[in-house]
């Protein structure tokens, strides 16, 4: 087992989208170049100055690539630290050479498990050990105090694999956030096709039935076999690539729509009053578009309901143009620094781009937490299916 854990360690790639340099690497570029200027300046017992200089200014640079060459950075920055207790060997008299600024390389340690990748922490993590070692052999301090050096130098590094791990479990739960929705929208979309196909079934063995004695009839039951056949590729196309999990069942009753919103904003005795508007032709709405749009007012009147700071009103909207559907739901509720954009809105955006929409969702410009959304509206012809209002 501990085998096969070094094996995952040593072949865990780097995490994507590593941000090459953002503006707080200049901020810690400066602040480190001027504090080698001032110790430099203000220091009396700095041995050999002009290459602790050097080397104070050489550790400061190097952070600048620590997300995108972090073993290199480390393997540079400790290896001219090694050259620090070597040099103070012949240093007379004997002291330490080298500036506190030198202390930047902790950023390194912190960054190698962040960003690197498995084989890049195991090797520059042993790279900082044998750094550490060779300043605590040569150090002439009490053991107490080599220790704590010790623990004090590999501090940052569990920091940094701490963020990551936190990082990453996030982004796993996104995962399994975006791939519920897929998998919620692709049952919505298999009900949906299988209700067509299993009408054009019938409608054909009608026809078969009438063929000999009502060609007309059969006619029209051709026709109506083309245009369920032409809803079904549409339904089709829409489609996403997600699987079923084993073991869980087909759901018998159909996923709600703009029929039930009704139902949904009723809160007798609640203390937020929800104002529901739906404009346009929302009866002939494709029906994974119609489950869109209630599924994302039922999660942004959730949100409002637990989250929303002394909200008083709550105003939904739903309105239905000749291409698309536009969704918005704002409260009247006092801002605060949290957000309320957590894993229900991720799943909602991730069914949005799936239909080919989009959805924002944020604080509002004075007051309250703002969703909208736009959909694309697909069929609108007369001859859509309705969806029964329950």
């Amino acid at each position: 087992m501990l085998r096969d854990d070094l094996r995952t360690l040593w072949t865990e790639p780097r995490p994507p989208d590593a941000p090459a340099r953002v503006w707080r690497d200049w901020v810690l570029l400066a602040a480190g170049l001027g504090g080698v200027v001032l110790e430099a300046t203000l220091r009396e017992n700095v041995v050999w100055r002009p290459v602790a200089v050097v080397l104070g200014a050489w550790l400061c640079l190097l952070p600048m690539w620590r997300r995108t060459r972090p073993l290199a950075m480390v393997t540079l920055a400790f290896g001219s630290v090694v050259l620090l207790p070597l040099a103070s060997l012949v240093a007379a008299p004997r002291e330490s050479v080298g500036l506190y600024t030198g202390t930047v390389v902790l950023v390194l340690v912190y960054a190698l498990p962040r960003w690197g990748s498995g084989r890049e922490v195991v090797l520059g993590g042993a790279v900082i050990l044998a750094a550490g070692a060779l300043c605590v052999v040569t150090d002439d301090t009490p053991v107490v105090e080599k220790v704590v050096g010790l623990v004090f130098l590999m501090l940052p590094g569990v920091v940094g694999a701490a963020v990551r791990f936190r990082v990453t479990a996030r982004e796993r739960q996104l995962d399994q956030v975006r791939s519920r929705e897929r998998e919620q929208l692709a049952r919505e979309l298999h009900d949906t096709v299988a209700h067509h196909v299993s009408a054009m079934v019938i409608i054909a063995q009608a026809g078969r039935v009438l063929a000999g004695t009502d060609p007309s009839a059969a006619v029209e039951a051709l026709e109506r076999v083309e245009e369920e056949g032409a809803r079904t590729l549409e339904e089709m196309r829409a489609m996403v690539a997600a699987l079923r999990d084993r073991g869980v069942g087909a759901e018998l009753a159909p996923p709600a729509g703009v029929a039930d919103l009704e139902r949904l904003v009723r809160t007798p005795g609640g203390r937020v009053k929800v104002a529901l508007g739906l404009d346009g032709e929302l009866d002939t709405l494709p029906p994974p578009v119609d489950a869109a749009v209630y599924r994302i007012v039922q999660e942004s009147v959730t949100n409002a309901m637990r989250h929303a700071v002394d909200a008083t009103e709550l105003v939904v909207r739903v309105a239905a143009e000749r291409h698309t559907v536009r969704v918005s739901v704002r409260d009247n509720g006092r801002r605060t620094g949290r957000g309320r954009d957590g894993y229900g809105l991720t799943g909602l955006r991730e069914r949005a781009a799936l239909l080919g929409g989009r959805l924002r969702a944020g604080p509002g410009p004075d007051q309250g937490w703002h969703v909208e959304a736009e959909l694309p509206r697909g069929r609108t012809e007369s001859g859509a299916h309705p969806r029964p209002r329950r």
